[in-house]
């Protein structure tokens, strides 16, 4: 990667690749007309910062090169030191998904990192957890009143007596009844609710909160079938009982998380989830492949690490089926990328539906660029399983897990699979959070991790500017990890308590 950078006022820019006939500006607010740089580079006109200049002239319909591959055509003549704009590419084809070569370059496994551990909660079922959460989940929306109020009153009134439990978690969503229960892809909702409540850092004291008369019972939801966590509301005799009753038997379970205490666990215990918002043209050379570097430590740590958004992984897939460690890999990831070109042609959207316009402000041009920025975040190592939407991880290292783009659902279906931190890079920036797992919030910016200084909690945008490498904040990540796994750091959502609800992906038919 190629940073023409000498002191902070110089003109600099970022080419990813050689072959890359383009280059993104990374000086604050852009650079003027007539801007000169080291190598004797003149800007033909103004560029906004992260937006791509020509390296070279590129003839109409010319490939436009960044991260050495085809982000797209020329729609018109492009002279070298001219602002390439969104406008001035045409979309390539995607890769051809029968066309794919499969574990031709399958990646050798890097040394085993040993010697580091987190400070965890063990639970019965031998899995760990990273926080002492007492969840609480709907079994159908109908439900969702009384549940925010009656946890209200649990923060307020007891929480404060279980000082080792960290918080009540309402796990609240939008399925339930009203809904095609039976519906072959209804598999995928039921699935992300049922594994959610499994979810190591609920120590297997989750409630079910139903109603009593929805579709989808309470009893599909509980890892056993059994009604001891189950509370039904069309049992009660009215508010006041519903309320006292929620109250007492989230007592009993709090009694319960109070005597759990941390201890040391080993990296493998750990699902770390990996995902991008707010995404901008210094995502791919700064902030995704720091967390990429991380990711290859946590995996020769022994750890799980979930990468995921289908629609931003499918224009670069051509790059990660050769990274699959077998066959029957590489067909998985194939399956997953077909079956969301199915779903979206059966809602009449495609690809250019991505990016978003946020992005394409912050330099991003097509869904190609785009793409090929977001899998930096897998890092360098074997893909060595993939997860259906809303599947619990139960292998160790890099594993893609489908999911759609959008950052609430993609958190959603990371924590069903049951990951226990996120972490998450933005350009554009967002206060995004999740209240049952923390997340770490990267920037990819220099700008944006000033502006947002009690947001962010790594600055990748020193990459940017020279200040440091990219192997340099992939450490820093890493640790970052393991100090919040273990309670020892809180990211910045966690001190100010910035948590979205969670959002359920449904692709069946709604009734």
């Amino acid at each position: 990667m190629a940073v023409q950078v000498n002191r902070q006022e110089t003109p600099r820019y970022i080419q990813v690749n050689p072959k890359d006939n383009t280059a993104i500006i990374v000086n604050t607010g852009g650079l003027k007309e007539g801007t000169v740089f080291l190598c004797g580079l003149e800007l033909k006109e103004r560029v906004p910062e992260g937006h791509k200049v020509a390296l070279a002239d590129i003839e109409k319909g010319g490939a436009i090169v960044r991260y050495g591959e085809i982000i797209g055509y020329a729609a018109e003549p492009i002279q070298k030191g001219t602002w390439i704009s969104e406008s001035m590419l045409e979309l390539p084809e995607a890769p051809d998904l029968e066309e794919l070569p499969i574990a031709t370059k399958v990646p050798t496994s890097m040394p085993p990192l040993e010697g580091y551990t987190f400070e965890g909660y063990r639970n019965e079922d031998g899995s760990a957890g990273t926080r002492n959460v007492l969840g609480i989940m709907t079994s159908v929306q109908c439900v969702r009143g009384v549940l925010d109020y009656a946890v209200k009153r649990i923060k307020e009134e007891l929480l404060p007596k279980y000082p080792n439990v960290d918080g009540v978690a309402a796990i609240n969503h939008q399925y339930g009844c009203g809904v095609a229960i039976n519906a072959p892809e209804a598999a995928i909702p039921i699935r992300t609710i049922q594994n959610i409540a499994r979810h190591p850092n609920f120590g297997g004291q989750a409630m079910i909160i139903g109603l009593g008369c929805e579709k989808l019972l309470p009893a599909r939801i509980t890892p056993d079938g059994g009604s001891e966590n189950i509370l039904l509301l069309q049992e009660r005799q009215g508010f006041s009982q519903m309320v006292q009753s929620i109250m007492d038997m989230a007592e009993e379970r709090l009694k319960r998380l109070n005597e759990r205490k941390r201890e040391t666990c080993p990296v493998s215990d750990l699902v770390i989830g990996l995902q991008c918002g707010g995404s901008d043209a210094f995502s791919g050379v700064t902030a995704n492949p720091a967390a990429g570097y991380a990711a290859d430590l946590l995996v020769r740590a022994g750890a799980t690490v979930l990468f995921s958004e289908v629609t931003e992984v499918r224009d670069a897939v051509h790059l990660l089926t050769p990274r699959a460690v077998n066959e029957e890999v590489g067909r998985a990831l194939i399956r997953e990328m077909a079956w969301y070109d199915r779903y979206l042609q059966r809602g009449e959207a495609d690809r250019s539906s991505n990016p978003s316009p946020g992005n394409k402000k912050g330099g991003l041009a097509n869904v190609v660029e785009k793409s090929l920025g977001s899998i930096a975040k897998s890092g360098s190592s074997p893909i060595n399983g993939v997860l259906a939407p809303g599947e619990r991880a139960e292998q160790k290292g890099l594993v893609f897990a489908a999911t759609p783009a959008s950052d609430f659902v993609c958190g959603t279906l990371q924590l069903a699979s049951g990951m226990h931190l996120q972490v998450f890079t933005t350009g554009r920036g967002t206060p995004y959070g999740l209240e049952m797992a923390p997340v770490i919030k990267v920037s990819t910016r220099q700008s944006l991790s000033e502006d947002w200084h009690d947001l962010i909690d790594i600055n990748a945008g020193r990459i940017a500017t020279g200040e440091a490498s990219i192997e340099e904040v992939g450490w820093d990540l890493f640790r970052m990890i393991l100090d919040v796994a273990s309670g020892r750091k809180q990211t910045w959502a966690e001190h100010w308590g910035l948590y979205n609800d969670l959002c359920l992906f449904n692709p069946a038919p709604v009734t």
